[in-house]
C-alpha cells in the first residue's frame, strides 16, 4: 500500500466521514442534539413537542396510579364477604349526623 498515494487520502476521509455519520445517526436516534460539520451542537427541532409529551405522560402516568389505587380498594370492596361492608355501613348511619350536633 502506497501510504503517500491519494487512495489512503481519500481512505481516511471516508472512515472520518462514515464515522460522523454513524455518530450523529446514533445521536437522532436517542434524542441528544446533533453535531454540526465545525463541532457544534444543533438541537433537535422538535424539542417543543417532546417536552410536551414528556409532561402529558407523567400526567397519565399520575392518573393511572391513581386508578390503580381506586381499583385496589373496589377488588377489595367485591372480594369482601358482604358482612364487613354491611356493618361499616350500619356503623356510618349509627353516627350523630353533622346536623344534629348543632
Amino acid at each position: 500500500m502506497n501510504w503517500a498515494g491519494p487512495e489512503f487520502v481519500l481512505a481516511i476521509i471516508a472512515i472520518s466521514t462514515g464515522g460522523w455519520l454513524v455518530n450523529n445517526w446514533i445521536r437522532a436516534r436517542h434524542g441528544y442534539a446533533l453535531e454540526d460539520e465545525w463541532g457544534g451542537k444543533t438541537a433537535r427541532a422538535d424539542h417543543a413537542a417532546t417536552q410536551q409529551l414528556k409532561a402529558e405522560n407523567a400526567e397519565l402516568r399520575e392518573q393511572l396510579n391513581h386508578f390503580t389505587d381506586r381499583v385496589k380498594v373496589l377488588e377489595r370492596i367485591v372480594t369482601d364477604k358482604g358482612q364487613t361492608v354491611a356493618a361499616q355501613i350500619e356503623a356510618l348511619r349509627d353516627q350523630p349526623q353533622l346536623e344534629d350536633r348543632k
